[in-house]
């Protein structure tokens, strides 16, 4: 029986296949598409905007994570998020910015932030083959 259970815990893990890095790499464009959206539209209807840029990066998250039943996916969607907002955040020569110093534009950054890290830990995670038995006995 212990035998087994080392067989399973030593098993090396394989990159993924070109199709599942293809499909990261396209939620990773998506997430960034959703900040720029979700980045625009957060100052529009205070405190609905918020809302729903919030609410469309966690559908984002977590139907990614759910759909590929990966944390991967549900951390390629976030990290997509995540670099176009904060590219967003920097201002330009010409003295344009996209977030104004409100703290609308900060509870979008860290609440999408948390969003992100909640919607990671909800994604399934992979479990080895075997039995429906608990892996801890």
């Amino acid at each position: 029986m212990s035998g087994d259970r080392t067989s399973l815990l030593a098993q090396p893990l394989k990159p993924p296949s070109a199709g599942r890095a293809a499909a990261y790499l396209g939620l990773f464009v998506l997430g960034a598409l959703v900040g720029v959206a979700g980045a625009v539209v957060q100052p529009a209807w205070f405190p609905g905007g918020l809302l729903l840029a919030l609410a469309g990066e966690a559908g984002l998250c977590l139907g990614a994570g759910r759909a590929a039943r990966s944390r991967a996916a549900a951390i390629a969607s976030a990290g997509g998020w995540m670099l176009a907002v904060i590219l967003l955040t920097a201002s330009r020569p010409e003295g344009d910015f996209l977030f104004a110093a409100s703290g609308g534009s900060y509870l979008f950054l860290l609440g999408g932030m948390a969003v992100a890290v909640i919607c990671a830990t909800f994604a399934p995670v992979r479990q080895p083959d075997g039995g429906s038995a608990r892996l801890g006995k």
